[in-house]
């Protein structure tokens, strides 16, 4: 029998049609699989970055003094330069604080995903000024900016989670975090909030049910509420969370009628790790999501979470830690993925700060406007134009050619978790002149020893203090200030405790007998003593003479190197002073 061969063209026609008869494949939507979060490639680590203070700002990143909620920072904007210059400072922050370059950006640092703080007022209007009780006006700014986000996430595949950070009305007495105005209904306190949330919600959830590289909805963040009379009033007590439970169930009912494919991130009462009445889960795609500050980082401290997921069989996610020492983040990402779980860390951007990855330099015109607001008188009240100028130019510093990457925040989320190995921070070429504060990259006890390396005050108690006590120029445990010193580069090593110790690495060209100058200023009248140490072998031991005269002076001391990339240890057998350079010349 004679085959028929079908025309080329024709059996192209076939293969499309028979293609798109095939069921559409999952592509590689996030989802719960018994305790593990997976995507079509197997288990998947959440790591991602928070975008916290694009869409919400919040009084300390935005360097306000007391509770100053972002309506109130609205308000003293508009009362500076008027509504109409306010409205083009706000659309140039969001234009410059997150775009394409940002994404890739994140990505090439090791990051598979974005939290998206989202306020609702940008989606949605207020309850009280919706023109009809009871409904939703919706507004383009929030879907755009969300939208053109998505977008680029896709294209470098970098999954985004949305964060509803600022619920309709305010989920919380911590009104930084959430913009609650406490003149006005909270979340809690009118149920037109409520259904609002739930509104924007199956909004959301119908605008990206079939968009895979949503990663999930994380419901509502940092409830800190009670319901209960008489309990601790941000909800870490209470016993039932009632209202919270039923209104997170109603969001996922919303949801659920028009999205089937997402994760449900559900957060806890007491800034969101108080999960009474919110078990057993009620989705099958549903995963509970802790965070994590300023605590030891010992399995105990998330162990009632473990305990959760194994009774339960649900995932758990980190969804906010960080605001603490280089040392802490290491330390608290090895604890998060030793038990498999993932993270995400807070914040991206933040201006004039360590305790982030990104760093925002600010202009001193805008502290006028933070000294105004922190004393609200006439003499002190930028004219219009210097404080519009200093707005837009914060805004204009948020673009990421314009933020600086803090290298040893970054190093200590990645390299460090795997690697107790030091690098180098600078080239400390020898002979040369190298500060002290350009000691290696690494963790505490490899690169260097501190008494207080990171701020415990959650699980101590007390007000916590910042492990870099001067607050500058790095983020570990060692302590740094400005320093005077014209033989410097305007910051030194201060607060020296007897028995700690800093690393370098020293890039010698030639083997020869060098002087030491090391740059010295007592801070009592007692004197301390360095040990210089190579290869664990002490090669010199310098004397710091008591002295209150409060002066920089130079020890001098001879000192034998080799050719070489050489490890220098500097070890305080005695502290007590400052330190600014150490100069090798040759002899």
């Amino acid at each position: 029998m004679k085959r028929m061969l079908m025309p080329g063209s024709l059996l192209g026609l076939v293969i499309l049609l028979l293609l798109s008869c095939q069921p559409k494949v999952n592509n590689d939507y996030l989802r719960r699989d018994g305790t593990q979060i997976v995507n079509n490639q197997g288990p998947f680590l959440i790591r991602a970055i928070n975008f916290g203070n694009w869409m919400v700002q919040e009084s300390y990143m935005m360097k306000t003094k007391g509770v100053f909620p972002q309506h109130k920072v609205k308000q003293l904007i508009n009362g500076l330069i008027g509504e109409e210059k306010s409205a083009v400072f706000y659309d140039t922050w969001r234009a410059n604080f997150v775009t394409e370059a940002d994404v890739i950006h994140i990505k090439a640092l090791g990051f598979n995903a974005i939290r998206l703080p989202m306020h609702y007022n940008l989606f949605t209007l207020p309850i009280e000024s919706e023109a009809v009780k009871g409904e939703n006006t919706w507004l383009e700014t929030g879907f755009i900016l969300t939208d053109s986000l998505l977008s680029w996430c896709t294209k470098h595949e970098v999954y985004l989670i949305l964060d509803l950070h600022a619920a309709p009305g305010g989920q919380g007495k911590d009104a930084n975090i959430n913009d609650y105005d406490a003149e006005k209904p909270s979340l809690w306190e009118n149920p037109l909030n409520q259904e609002k949330t739930i509104a924007l919600w199956a909004k959301l959830a119908s605008r990206y049910a079939n968009e895979p590289w949503i990663g999930g909805y994380d419901l509502i963040n940092e409830t800190n509420w009670t319901f209960e009379e008489g309990k601790q009033e941000n909800g870490l007590n209470d016993t039932s969370n009632l209202p919270l439970q039923t209104l997170m169930m109603d969001i996922t009912k919303a949801v659920r009628a028009v999205d089937q494919h997402h994760i449900l991130f559900v957060e806890g009462n007491g800034w969101a790790n108080n999960y009474h009445g919110l078990t057993p889960p009620w989705d099958s795609n549903m995963v509970y999501s802790f965070h994590h500050y300023w605590q030891r980082n010992e399995t105990r401290s998330i162990q009632r979470f473990l305990d959760m997921r194994e009774k339960y069989q649900v995932p758990f996610w980190m969804g906010e830690s960080g605001e603490n020492s280089n040392e802490w983040l290491a330390e608290a990402i090895q604890l998060f993925e030793l038990h498999g779980i993932g993270w995400a860390w807070w914040p991206y951007k933040k201006f004039d700060s360590r305790t982030c990855l990104m760093e925002v330099p600010v202009s001193p015109e805008y502290q006028k406007i933070l000294d105004y607001q922190a004393n609200p008188v006439d003499s002190l009240k930028p004219d219009p134009e210097l404080a519009f100028r200093a707005l837009m130019q914060l805004a204009e510093n948020h673009k990421l050619v314009n933020c600086k990457l803090n290298r040893g925040y970054h190093d200590a989320m990645f390299r460090q978790v795997v690697s107790n190995a030091t690098l180098p921070f600078a080239e400390n070429k020898v002979p040369g002149k190298i500060c002290a504060v350009d000691y290696d990259l690494g963790r505490m006890n490899q690169a260097y020893h501190d008494e207080g390396y990171a701020n415990f005050w959650v699980t101590d108690g007390g007000d916590g203090i910042d492990p870099n006590e001067g607050g500058f120029y790095r983020n570990d445990g060692v302590d740094i200030t400005t320093a005077d010193d014209p033989e410097g580069n305007g910051f030194c090593v201060f607060s020296i405790a007897d028995g700690e110790w800093m690393k370098y690495t020293l890039n010698v060209t030639e083997t020869a007998l060098y002087q030491v100058d090391t740059r010295v200023l007592n801070e009592g009248q007692g004197g301390g003593k360095i040990l210089f140490q190579t290869d664990g072998n002490t090669m010199l031991t310098l004397d710091v003479p008591p002295s209150d005269n409060k002066q920089w002076i130079s020890l001098q001391a001879d000192f034998r190197l080799e050719a070489g990339q050489i490890p220098m240890t500097l070890r305080f057998v005695k502290g007590g002073f400052k330190l600014s350079t150490i100069a090798f010349t040759k002899k």
